[in-house]
């Protein structure tokens, strides 16, 4: 059970919101909440690991700043993304922790579908399509096991590997087009001595480069820089034994997540206008969490639903999460002596 429920940054992310109003049209950042949760700080076990992570958010409100159903906008926004998640961590320490770096290949595919009484020229630009999408890397990363806590910090960076176009009208794109500089921190707190009760916090610092887009009526080259992000993922979870030799275990519990644009964008939008007068957002959800552990076998399944309660300038809608991974120790561990 030291696998941490993590994923990379997904990158069919970059939502573009608009409104009635072109002044709300607004560019979303690189990470989508709602991949940690329970057993956000722990360590996987030294050697190869391997996690699949598929995720689904739909949506079919889109809400203005004050949080409220924009009237006359109607339509539904969804995407999937599976990511492919690859760790490694030597079986030695650094600074007294380990050294786990890891890299995140997705795979997205999103529609977006839109009416209104006026036009909403960023829904456009990326309204959907399928492939490869941006590249998650994170080079520094290390994980401490203390006494009662798991913690983990790091520097990732997101790659915009995914197709991006910023011509009028491209309905196909799946990356988001600039660079990404991501700060992570990650920490399991146990609340018991077996560690079977535990509290999880999460938190991700976003900033972002600039990305390259097109004045809707001149043609003319623009440059916009998304405003920072900050989100924090949350859950109480605990561990509840299906054999006497802890060999398969079930774990339950309460997720959360919390996300909200922190600094102003700068450049222009797709209009021309100042890419600062855009209203920031932010969301909040709440959900349940599901484990099936196979402590033996290195196995781990999880599947996560998070239902959006309060969502400014931006969909409200639910997320999904579900998947699995599976550790190639190394070295294997030793068998146990016969009794």
């Amino acid at each position: 059970m030291t696998f941490r429920l993590r994923c990379g940054l997904a990158a069919l992310i970059c939502l573009a919101l608009g409104c009635v109003s072109p002044l709300l049209a607004q560019q979303k950042g690189q990470y989508v909440p709602g991949q940690f949760g329970l057993n956000a700080g722990a360590i996987p076990d030294p050697g190869i690991t391997y996690a699949n992570l598929a995720l689904n958010y739909s949506a079919s409100t889109l809400n203005g700043p004050n949080g409220n159903s924009i009237n006359g906008i109607t339509g539904t926004y969804a995407f999937w993304v599976d990511e492919n998640i690859f760790y490694y961590v030597p079986d030695h320490k650094f600074l007294g922790g380990y050294f786990m770096p890891y890299i995140v290949l997705p795979v997205a595919n999103g529609s977006l579908t839109a009416s209104g009484p006026l036009e909403i020229p960023e829904f456009g630009i990326n309204g959907g399509g399928f492939g490869f999408a941006d590249m998650y890397v994170q080079p520094l990363n290390l994980g401490w096991h203390l006494k009662r806590a798991d913690v983990n910090v790091g520097y990732g960076f997101t790659a915009p590997t995914g197709r991006y176009s910023s011509a009028p009208g491209t309905t196909n794109n799946i990356g988001s087009g600039y660079w990404g500089n991501n700060v992570t921190t990650n920490t399991t707190f146990y609340l018991t001595k077996n560690k079977g009760t535990s509290a999880n916090l999460s938190t991700v610092w976003e900033i972002h480069g600039q990305k390259p887009i097109t004045n809707a009526v001149s043609g003319a080259p623009l440059k916009k820089t998304p405003g920072q992000a900050f989100t924090i993922e949350w859950g109480v979870g605990q561990v509840l034994p299906l054999k006497k030799d802890f060999s398969r275990l079930l774990q339950i519990g309460l997720v959360a997540y919390d996300q909200w644009q922190v600094s102003d964008n700068s450049g222009s939008t797709v209009l021309g206008t100042p890419a600062s007068a855009l209203p920031f957002y932010s969301v909040h959800a709440l959900g349940f969490q599901t484990n099936f552990i196979l402590p033996p076998k290195a196995l781990n399944f999880f599947f996560k639903f998070y239902d959006e309660y309060r969502a400014l300038a931006r969909p409200e809608g639910r997320t999904i999460v579900f998947g699995g991974s599976w550790t190639l120790r190394i070295p294997k561990p030793k068998a146990a002596a016969k009794p």
